[in-house]
């Protein structure tokens, strides 16, 4: 069975896309967190990643690091990651790469805090580029491939790769058109969505890092996690 390694729920997006695609396949996994910030924890992402990042997916004596390598290795394996026709493939592939390596100034100003809801300071002119451009993404798979996910029918890696950026607009508020604003509550109805939420919720740790970058953007008008 597989190993998959993450950090904190309410902040790891990387985690996410991984641990995401996997319960959403239905693909049996043993999850093993190690939370940011806690000297033990830098140590063991050490051990079991090359990168000393997570998310790691280990297979027997395998191990591979990345989200992208991990949906990669996983599609190799199991035919329901990725679409079956080559050219949806093809656009499934290009929207992932985009997220997985763009998006800078979403990332920036938005990092993902699932147990918050924050009044950003101001929207930029980059992030509201990043904003446009996600729903321009999602509009044009969901029109091309006729929904309910962005590459058709079946949820796969590209749905994946996007689940954090819905946690993003529910943290900040963040504004879409219709078409887009539903496929965002598409995803956090999601089974797996919903589970990795209640998860981030019951979480005590905290990490200042990403604490701090959360009150640099914004203010917290709602702090849903415990005490």
């Amino acid at each position: 069975m597989y190993k998959l390694y993450i950090a904190n729920k309410n902040y790891s997006s990387w985690s996410l896309r991984a641990w995401a695609l996997l319960r959403e396949l239905e693909l049996p996994f043993n999850e093993h967190l190690l939370p940011f910030g806690q000297a033990s924890s830098w140590k063991g992402y050490d051990r079991i990643s090359a990168s000393g990042k997570v998310p790691c997916l280990v297979d027997g004596e395998i191990a591979v690091w990345d989200s992208l390598a991990i949906a990669e290795y996983l599609a190799e394996r199991h035919g329901t990651v990725w679409p079956s026709d080559a050219a949806t493939r093809a656009w499934a592939r290009s929207a992932t790469a985009e997220m997985h390596s763009g998006f800078s100034e979403l990332r920036h100003c938005c990092s993902m805090n699932c147990g918050v809801r924050v009044r950003l300071n101001k929207i930029g002119a980059g992030l509201a580029r990043d904003v446009a451009r996600v729903g321009a993404v999602w509009n044009d798979g969901l029109s091309r491939f006729g929904g309910p996910f962005l590459a058709g029918e079946r949820f796969t890696a590209v749905d994946a790769f996007f689940t954090p950026v819905a946690f993003r607009v529910q943290t900040y508020g963040l504004k879409l058109d219709a078409t887009a604003a539903a496929y965002t509550a598409r995803l956090l109805a999601l089974k797996s969505m919903r589970e990795w939420y209640a998860s981030a919720l019951e979480e005590k740790w905290r990490d200042d890092p990403h604490e701090l970058e959360v009150q640099q953007m914004g203010t917290v008008v709602e702090d849903l996690r415990p005490a």
